[in-house]
């Protein structure tokens, strides 16, 4: 006879799940030592299934948390003999040829969860460390031309057995590291992560039974593919092919299929992996899809492992969305960017009522450092920046928010960055370049100026749609691009969108312009209120409001 369970226990075990995975999220931004970590939120938490779906997730950033169900599986793959995974046991790893990781910075720890000698489940997190080693400080380089140059590489190892820490891994991890110390701190704030997850899973355990919780678990994975289902149907089908310039020169292509039951992204026709460090791995690339995916089926309802269950990710072994070893992957992001971008426009082509024009779309990583002029110590840091998004048919773009790669992350305040790293911010604010005019126009992107504070410091820097801006709808305008402008003491200026370990001296001003997103419809019907509202607040000039909309302010 079929054993049945009580609906009302198997709602509150799926809802205490999530529960777990916001107080594992919680664990490490209060014990992180870096401020990537703790104020930007650049990290994700999450609660896995015994088989290494996706079971909850915290806050942070959406296309980390993708990653950390492939992750798990790896470890399970790789450990896979009685005894190779116990109670206690800690995992880690951050090579995104293993699978499921981005790049090298972004390391997962991980471990099992076991009930009664079985596991039941796997608490997961991911974070940016700043330093792990490699050829340029903060281990990124735009120079890049293989991954050995970008640190040290962890291809699923073991962290801890049996609960305690193996030493001789922790030693090589600090030898390997510029900030050993930042690295000790943050490696132990996933550790506490983790282990808040696993006491709240056990606690579900123990209060509900193991077969309840397990029950749980397979229901909620079927209800996500329900809900996904469902809203496939709703959508345009067919194959929807985009190709788009790069700011390389190359061309990137996507081919989506709709049918009723399956999401299809072929990305087979696109160019060879590249020598440099702009390389995407194939769990990166299926992150891309699964974000957009999610983002026009089901955007405020359950994501879980059955979400994405109908849809396949085709690939090309050896291109720039799989490559293979020893490719560079330090700008992974960018890449994961442009590709959730091309696929947002080949939908927002045949959706534009649904789905807005084109944003900033670059994580704009800004990373610098050097020493503080006040401790003696080395800094590194890593900032993404904030830019603008398109207009749609309900308004105007959202100004000055972070990418949709990026989800719920946040910018280090001006305060925390002058306290801990040896840099004053003398300028945040919105700009008004030309570019996103429309009925609706696209959110302002910002301009942000650090001022270095000692000698001997350096710049690295790798930002994409900085010479193809953002796209309209509906006859807008394009958006503005994004660049670096560096500022010397001797009045000079130098413009970058790509550029490594760039000298930079006392009181040399790094001057960050993200994009303004790209118009909604015709700027001529923009209502002329909204049009003096711009003006009101400096989002345009006068001469803007008369070359684009043909406002002289006496309408």
């Amino acid at each position: 006879m079929k054993k049945t369970y009580d609906p009302i226990t198997t709602e509150i075990i799926q809802s205490s799940l999530q529960a777990a995975a916001d107080e594992m999220f919680a664990a490490m931004r209060r014990t992180a030592m870096s401020a990537i970590i703790y104020e930007v939120l650049d990290m994700g938490t999450a609660i896995c299934t015994k088989d290494g779906e996706l079971a909850s997730s915290g806050a942070g950033i959406p296309a980390f948390v993708g990653m950390l169900d492939k992750a798990t599986r790896v470890i399970i793959d790789k450990f896979d003999k009685p005894g190779d995974v116990e109670p206690g046991d800690i995992f880690a790893t951050n090579d995104p040829f293993t699978g499921g990781v981005t790049h090298l910075n972004d390391v997962i720890v991980l471990m099992p969860i076991f009930a009664d000698k079985e596991i039941v489940a796997w608490s997961a997190n991911i974070a940016h460390w700043n330093d792990i080693g490699g050829m340029a400080p903060g281990s990124q380089s735009t120079e890049a031309t293989e991954i050995f140059q970008e640190g040290i590489q962890l291809p699923g190892i073991k962290l801890f057995s049996r609960g305690e820490p193996i030493k001789p891994v922790f030693e090589i991890l600090e030898a390997n590291s510029r900030m050993p110390d930042f690295l000790r701190g943050d490696l132990w704030a996933g550790v506490a992560s983790i282990r808040a997850g696993e006491k709240r899973v056990l606690e579900m355990v123990n209060k509900y039974g193991k077969d309840a919780f397990l029950h749980a678990l397979d229901e909620y994975m079927n209800y996500g593919e329900k809900v996904t289902l469902s809203a496939l149907k709703n959508l345009p089908h067919g194959r929807f092919t985009l190709a788009e310039e790069q700011d390389s020169g190359q061309v990137y292509k996507v081919t989506i299929e709709i049918t009723d039951d399956k999401f299809i992204v072929d990305l087979t026709d696109n160019p060879d992996q590249e020598k440099g460090p702009f390389n995407l791995s194939r769990d990166g690339a299926i992150v891309a899809a699964q974000l957009m995916l999610k983002a026009i089926t089901s955007s405020d309802t359950v994501c879980n492992g059955g979400t994405f269950r109908p849809l396949q990710v085709i690939t090309r072994k050896g291109s720039v969305f799989d490559p293979e070893r020893p490719a560079a992957m330090g700008i992974y992001y960018e890449n994961d960017v442009r590709l959730y971008d091309l696929i947002w426009r080949t939908l927002a082509e045949k959706m534009p009522e649904v789905l807005p024009a084109g944003n900033f779309a670059s994580i704009c990583g800004t990373i610098f450092g050097g020493i503080h002029p006040d401790t003696g110590r080395h800094y590194s840091i890593i900032e993404p920046e904030l830019g603008g998004w398109g207009g749609g048919k309900v308004g105007d773009g959202n100004s000055g928010i972070f990418s949709g790669f990026h989800g719920e992350t946040y910018n280090c305040p001006a305060e925390v960055n002058e306290a801990r790293n040896g840099l004053f911010v003398d300028c945040f604010s919105f700009h008004n370049e030309d570019g996103g005019e429309g009925k609706h126009r696209g959110g302002k992107g910002v301009c942000l100026e650090y001022r270095i504070r000692s000698d001997n410091a350096w710049f690295t820097a790798a930002y994409t749609r900085s010479k193809v801006p953002p796209w309209p709808l509906m006859g807008g305008r394009p958006g503005s691009p994004n660049y670096i402008e560096i500022r010397r003491t001797d009045g000079s200026k130098e413009r970058y969108s790509v550029v490594t370990a760039l000298p930079l001296d006392k009181d040399d001003v790094i001057r960050v312009m993200t994009g303004t997103g790209a118009g909604w419809g015709d700027p001529k019907e923009r209502d002329p209120k909204l049009i003096k509202d711009d003006l009101k607040n400096g989002y345009i000039t006068p001469k803007q409001a008369k070359k684009y909309y043909g406002f002289s302010g006496q309408e």
